[in-house]
């Protein structure tokens, strides 16, 4: 039985991995393929404020009603902490930290965040489970 905390948990894992073949993916693929400066926007500021907006509704809603169901607070706190890593990040990281602190911050909150909602995910499916 698929639930809504499921759906939005993978929703969430899909964004946060985007965020890090991003982060990760796009500098080499421009230094490697020139033709690939054409996309340059995907390197934008504003593709790190759109998968921002994406996540944390996902991730707020997967993780309460996640929560809620098997009631591992941890899970919450580690997404909360991801996500305020990557919030700040993507607002203030640019000017005040250098590209590869910016990118290394963008990975760590990414990965926090992905591993909040698979441990939410498996949870939420032992308690299904159990019950």
């Amino acid at each position: 039985m698929t639930t809504l905390s499921t759906n939005f948990d993978k929703a969430a894992i899909g964004i946060s991995a985007l965020c890090l073949v991003h982060c990760l993916l796009i500098p080499i693929a421009l230094a490697l393929l020139p033709s690939m400066a054409l996309l340059a926007t995907l390197g934008d500021e504003t593709f790190h404020l759109l998968l921002v907006a994406l996540i944390m509704p996902t991730s707020i809603i997967a993780l309460t009603l996640g929560c809620r169901r098997h009631r591992s607070w941890q899970v919450l706190a580690l997404g909360t902490a991801g996500l305020a890593i990557l919030i700040l990040t993507a607002l203030f990281a640019h000017d005040l930290l250098g590209e590869d602190l910016e990118r290394l911050s963008t990975v760590l909150g990414a990965l926090l965040v992905a591993a909040s909602h698979i441990q939410n995910f498996r949870l939420c499916r032992q308690k299904e489970c159990s019950d």
